[in-house]
């Protein structure tokens, strides 16, 4: 093979792997994103079942304004309480960024009463998330 067949079919591998690196990453992506639409939804009607399949053995979940670290036996126990706070609310979200396996979503709680907005991460990982982050950034959802 001559100087130039060898460039052409370096340049062709070389870009059928980029191009299936980031087939990989933006299904990497859809899942992250489905997995966190199907956290707010399991969280509005306080599914124990769903969100602890959602969870890792292992997470982490961090709520900023409070100064509470919970595992995930901690968290789904805190679940009845959470059932009763959620009644009758909706939960809006927007994914903000996505990069390095942690997703960042802003939040609007509307809860009969009042509202708040979040901003909230997620690290996922093997399709389940490790870790997440919740702080308020507003008293209510104007501009949401």
């Amino acid at each position: 093979m001559n100087a130039a067949a060898r460039k052409v079919v370096n340049v062709r591998s070389t870009t059928l792997t980029a191009a299936a690196l980031l087939v990989a990453i933006i299904a990497a992506r859809a899942d992250d994103r489905a997995i966190i639409s199907r956290w707010y939804s399991a969280l509005l009607v306080a599914d124990r079942t769903e969100l602890s399949d959602l969870l890792s053995d292992d997470v982490r979940i961090k709520f900023e304004d409070l100064g509470i670290v919970q595992n995930k036996q901690e968290f789904i126990a805190s679940i009845d309480e959470w059932k009763g706070a959620v009644a009758g609310a909706a939960i809006r979200h927007r994914i903000e960024k996505s990069e390095g396996g942690v997703t960042t979503v802003v939040a609007c709680y509307d809860f009969p009463n009042n509202d708040m907005l979040m901003q909230e991460t997620f690290a996922v990982a093997d399709n389940r998330i490790t870790a997440s982050s919740q702080a308020a950034i507003a008293e209510n959802c104007d501009g949401f």
